[in-house]
């Protein structure tokens, strides 16, 4: 059997759920391929090595259509997997169900009409502007992910045979079944790694590394992280972003004002976060109270999990209900609060290490890819 995953576009943040789907997906001995549009330059993550990627690339309306055709044809599992209810993704996905009968899963881990407002988003244009957005050269709604669009798709989720969700924002809005972001923890193994030798090897020794293991946005909180940073004003301590935002010039902006407090790490292969994390003293997870954050669970929070990280998060959406205890919780967008955990963390590292261990054993009984490969193997069957 064959599963076909469908990515709205791979030089987004769409092609990281994808990539660990697939990983669960060949565990399970499904053969799989992931194939999807491509808007920028690069993909956006790198992808686990032996895992096939057919990609197209991506255009507005209406070239898109004729590049959609190419998607379609390239499409041959015996079940489609659509990854965010997008046009490029969810609606390439019914097209594909409707002609050649096959069993549509959709699989959800942001609420996307979040980005837009939620349900205060309305289009409602004059007959002059709609005009406009639809002829124009950049008229809005040639761009596939005008927000109109995925309004649309979000009423067609009910046509997709099985829905998968990563948090209870989604399942209380959709429906659907729980499948944490969950992680590989044989390979984000902590035994694998000394964290001394990691820190040497990016050269960070002199230094207490708070970790950022993601793309910064303005709802991640990592300012508030900087602000806290200068709060505490004490010169060895640093925020290692890795990876960085290929969205825009927002990590610019940050360097530009807190560089003193940032290090940067390029971004790399799953294969190679793991001796990345085991260099983090901290991995911080500050995520800010707006629906986007609600709605998501953010995959650093495995990362640092996996590897027996101290964690310092906020009470925002399921993460209090993830750690369970294991990590240290703050109020959102309050830099005094995560100064002053950052304080009582250092003061009592080994008591911070063993919140880290624990956090781990959660994670491999909850949050494994063995955890979410005994989901996905039952919905795959029903399929």
């Amino acid at each position: 059997m064959k599963v076909s995953l469908i990515v709205s576009d791979l030089s987004g943040g769409g092609a990281v759920r994808a990539f660990l789907l697939g990983q669960v997906i060949k565990k399970l001995n499904y053969e799989v391929e992931i194939v999807g549009f491509q808007f920028g330059e690069e993909l956006y993550a790198i992808p686990p090595s032996g895992m096939p990627i057919f990609s197209v690339k991506g255009e507005k309306y209406p070239g898109l259509f004729k590049r959609g055709m190419e998607v379609l044809n390239k499409i041959d599992g015996d079940i489609i997997y659509a990854v965010k209810p997008k046009p490029t993704s969810f609606g390439i996905s019914l097209v594909k169900k409707l002609f050649n009968r096959r069993p549509l899963l959709l699989d959800m881990d942001d609420w996307e009409l979040s980005w837009h407002g939620g349900d205060n988003w309305k289009y409602r244009p004059t007959p002059k502007q709609l005009y406009r957005d639809i002829v124009k050269k950049d008229g809005a709604l040639k761009y596939p992910d005008h927000p109109l669009y995925v309004k649309w798709m979000e009423n067609l989720v009910q046509n997709a045979d099985a829905i998968t969700i990563d948090t209870n924002f989604l399942k209380k809005r959709f429906g659907g079944v729980y499948l944490p972001n969950g992680k590989d923890t044989k390979m984000f193994d902590p035994d694998k790694y000394d964290s001394e030798v990691s820190r040497s090897r990016y050269g960070l020794s002199e230094y207490r590394i708070l970790m950022f293991p993601g793309a910064p946005r303005p709802h991640k909180g990592v300012e508030d992280v900087l602000m806290a940073l200068d709060i505490l004003n004490q010169s060895d301590l640093k925020l290692v972003i890795v990876g960085g935002s290929p969205y825009d010039d927002y990590d610019d902006k940050l360097s530009q004002r807190w560089g003193r407090w940032i290090i940067k790490l390029p971004r790399c292969p799953v294969e190679a976060m793991p001796e990345v994390v085991a260099a983090a003293h901290v991995v911080v997870v500050p995520q800010r109270d707006d629906l986007t954050a609600r709605a998501q669970f953010p995959l650093k929070l495995t990362d640092g999990m996996a590897m027996a990280k101290p964690i310092l998060s906020t009470k925002v959406g399921d993460i209090p209900e993830i750690l369970n205890g294991t990590g240290y919780l703050v109020e959102p967008g309050n830099p005094e609060q995560i100064a002053a955990k950052i304080k009582e963390i250092f003061q009592d590292l080994e008591s911070a290490n063993d919140r880290g261990r624990k956090g781990r054993e959660r994670c491999v009984k909850y949050y494994s890819v063995d955890s979410m490969s005994a989901i996905l193997s039952e919905i795959l069957a029903d399929l």
